[in-house]
């Protein structure tokens, strides 16, 4: 057992499948040398060489091409997008390209890809550089999209994201790097569609993903001040999603909230609540309370950005509002 951070996690999950297929390379801006822009891939460079961990161009749909290629191949890729929001600049390649060719192939070519990417607010990066944009890749078919919250979970689904015969998109929280648990030596595998129930509760369902996880626990804790017992859920998959814990856990309780970092619009949550109204209306006690970030473009200002993303006291006060 050794105390590992979040951004320690991404390099040991990284490595312990590198040292498992000798086939597997990893490329992305500067992920060799300098260890990755948030030093999520030190060390990768000196173990495996710098045929194996390639530093590429400042060119996104360059990575995402040369992956695309090598995969096709039969090579396994890992590629990193230093931040989720230059998606937006090689999303041909994933939307067009590597989400659809196994289906226009009809199964004759897999693309065992890995696209890593840093995620989410609250590092002061501005509208271009903060945006949560995993819903982007979620109404995609033909990509997975998995959005750790945890150090252990990192590594375990990173694993099962590689051993993975389809593209996934691996979101990585920028404001989840220094966080810390204790990990269990040895290799860690974990399975992509399974979501983890943190607490159990009577009274309301709390679905959360990624950085607002630890919040939704915080805010379980003070909610139980008040009487109101919360389940929390971290989902950890989109695509596949565990729909099956969250019925169930619906059924239970009768009331569900979803805290989502999402700008409100075709946010994850809004099809959670649709699969929850037409699943289980007939559980529900009360109408379905999504809290998100608002639909604008996030500000750098320190206090403006904390003001959008949901917090602690917003998902309190929201679901005692909405108590009755």
């Amino acid at each position: 057992m050794a105390e590992l951070s979040y951004r320690d996690a991404v390099s040991r999950g990284i490595a312990q499948e590198m040292r498992r297929d000798p086939n597997l390379v990893f490329l992305g801006e500067d992920v060799a040398a300098a260890g990755g822009v948030f030093k999520t891939t030190v060390g990768l460079l000196d173990e495996f060489g710098p045929i194996r961990v390639r530093d590429t161009p400042i060119s996104e749909q360059a990575i995402l091409g040369a992956a695309a290629g090598a995969a096709m191949t039969g090579v396994p890729v890992i590629a990193e997008i230093m931040f989720s929001d230059f998606l937006a600049v090689c999303f041909d390649l994933v939307a067009n390209e590597i989400a659809k060719l196994r289906y226009m192939t009809d199964g004759q070519v897999s693309l065992p890809i890995v696209i890593r990417t840093a995620n989410g607010a609250g590092s002061r990066f501005g509208a271009q550089h903060s945006q949560s944009v995993e819903n982007w890749c979620m109404m995609i078919p033909g990509l997975k999209v998995v959005a750790p919250s945890t150090p252990e979970d990192v590594i375990g689904l990173m694993a099962a994201s590689v051993r993975d015969p389809d593209p996934v998109v691996f979101f990585e929280h920028k404001s989840l790097m220094a966080t810390k648990a204790t990990i269990p030596d040895g290799e860690i595998v974990d399975e992509l569609g399974k979501a983890r129930t943190l607490r159990a509760g009577t009274d309301i369902t709390i679905v959360a993903l990624a950085l607002m996880v630890p919040r939704a626990m915080a805010a379980a804790d003070r909610l139980a001040e008040q009487g109101i017992s919360a389940e929390v859920i971290d989902l950890r998959t989109l695509v596949p999603l565990d729909t099956r814990t969250i019925l169930h856990s619906v059924e239970r309780t009768g009331r569900l909230a979803t805290v989502e970092e999402n700008p409100r619009l075709c946010g994850w949550g809004a099809e959670i609540a649709s699969l929850v109204a037409h699943e289980a209306f007939w559980n529900l006690d009360a109408p379905i309370v999504r809290i998100t970030t608002p639909h604008i473009p996030l500000p750098a200002a320190n206090n403006l950005e904390d003001a959008t993303i949901p917090s602690v006291d917003k998902i309190v006060d929201t679901i005692v509002s909405e108590w009755a």
